[in-house]
């Protein structure tokens, strides 16, 4: 059927429309991230695409961050900005932690719950000033905090895309930041964010680290300035596998990862509770009220998160039996993989995992059956196109850890 010109057009803009929606965002750092990456690769995170490696081997990302100082483009991390008389009350009946002695310049890490007590995301709530926060998170949460803020006096400012954010993170990176935004710098402290500068003392990496948070359009003059300045600390472009490694090792859970968001499981088997991620120090049960306080009053976590380290000799040994070497996961892997106890039977599951180029382990986290983390475990891995039962070890988290972080 032949098409008239003003149908043609709107079916044109309507087929945009639909390409818009479908076409993966880019963070405010793109047109300087974009050149270094060698390989072309890239991931998906919360509708952006991001780096997994600037170069083909991300190995020395990696080491840069352990030993020196690297920048990662977390822009695509969600970020709301919640004002208003009633932005403390609001946001300490939603989340799980006691945020009533915020004052301006404090910054935390809460998980936040649905009525069942079930892990809806995770991320920090940083105090910009008296009745002004930022609350961030790694997936979409705006129709929860609307849903929840009925009869506050609020306002809730979705700044995801006109804010940028970079995490310079590693042993030089306090030096460094210093150079680029002054001595103010030193004087935070863990956890805590600086209103004039714009930066937190916080990370993901386990190690010393600074987040800085940018206007989208002051990113690029940012980014030059940081590049410039961190020549003489051989600051590296880091990506998300590099990350990935950083935060198995500091034992950090991953929504997605690590655990299921609430709001999106079929059934409650399916989300975990702050308890079973190892999140029960954020559980503040004094709190009057908040969201999913009555269930968590009644929890009794069917699995609990640990560390393993798997054994890596007894991996050695498999792939010799068939003739190959040994193929370590220098790429962090993410997927649900059975443990086994002596008898037999399943008594949990590992969500991820890696080799610790600094530990020299074979690493993973889990969730366990809390009766057998004393016990022997195995892990079902891929040797070849063969499946074999590997010895693995309950360790206590995090694997590694540094005073200065």
């Amino acid at each position: 059927m032949k098409r008239s010109p003003l149908q043609f057009s709107a079916c044109c803009a309507n087929e945009r429309i639909a390409s818009n929606l479908l076409r993966l965002k880019t963070t405010p750092f793109h047109a300087r991230t974009a050149p270094l990456v060698e390989g072309n690769a890239w991931r998906r995170w919360a509708g952006y695409s991001v780096a997994s490696s600037y170069e083909l081997s991300f190995e020395r990302e990696y080491h840069a961050l352990r030993h020196g100082c690297v920048v990662f483009d977390v822009s695509a991390l969600c970020k709301y900005e919640i004002r208003g008389s009633d932005a403390l009350a609001f946001l300490n009946r939603l989340v799980t932690r006691d945020l009533s002695k915020m004052k301006t310049g404090s910054m935390c890490y809460t998980p936040w719950c649905d009525g069942r007590g079930k892990v809806v995301d995770d991320g920090t709530i940083a105090c910009l000033a008296p009745g002004h926060f930022r609350l961030t998170a790694a997936e979409p949460n705006l129709s929860w905090l609307l849903e929840n803020a009925r009869g506050f006096d609020v306002s809730i400012e979705d700044v995801s895309e006109s804010l940028g954010a970079l995490a310079v993170q590693g042993p030089c990176s306090r030096d460094l930041l210093c150079k680029v935004l002054g001595e103010g710098v030193r004087d935070l402290a863990f956890s805590a964010y600086s209103p004039e500068l714009a930066v937190s003392r916080t990370g993901y990496t386990g190690d010393l680290g600074y987040e800085l948070w940018v206007p989208a359009d002051r990113a690029l003059q940012m980014w030059d300035r940081l590049l410039e300045a961190g020549a003489a600390y051989n600051l590296t472009p880091a990506g998300i596998w590099a990350l990935d490694v950083a935060r198995i090792e500091a034992g950090l859970i991953m929504l997605g990862v690590d655990y299921a968001p609430a709001l999106t499981t079929s059934c409650v088997a399916q989300a975990s509770s702050p308890y079973e991620l190892g999140l029960g120090w954020a559980v503040h049960r004094h709190k009057p009220f908040f969201v999913g306080k009555q269930a968590l009053l009644q929890d009794k976590p069917v699995h609990n998160l640990v560390g393993l380290v798997i054994d890596d000799e007894a991996l050695r040994g498999e792939y010799s039996q068939l003739g190959l070497p040994v193929e370590l996961p220098f790429v962090p892997w993410r997927e649900l993989l059975p443990i086994f106890g002596a008898a037999g039977e399943q008594v949990g599951y590992a969500t991820c995992g890696c080799w610790s180029p600094l530990l020299k382990k074979y690493l993973a986290l889990a969730q366990v059956d809390p009766a057998v983390v004393n016990t022997e475990l195995h892990v079902d891995l891929m040797v070849d196109r063969w499946r074999r039962s590997v010895p693995c070890k309950v360790s206590k988290l995090p694997f590694f850890s540094r005073s200065r972080s």
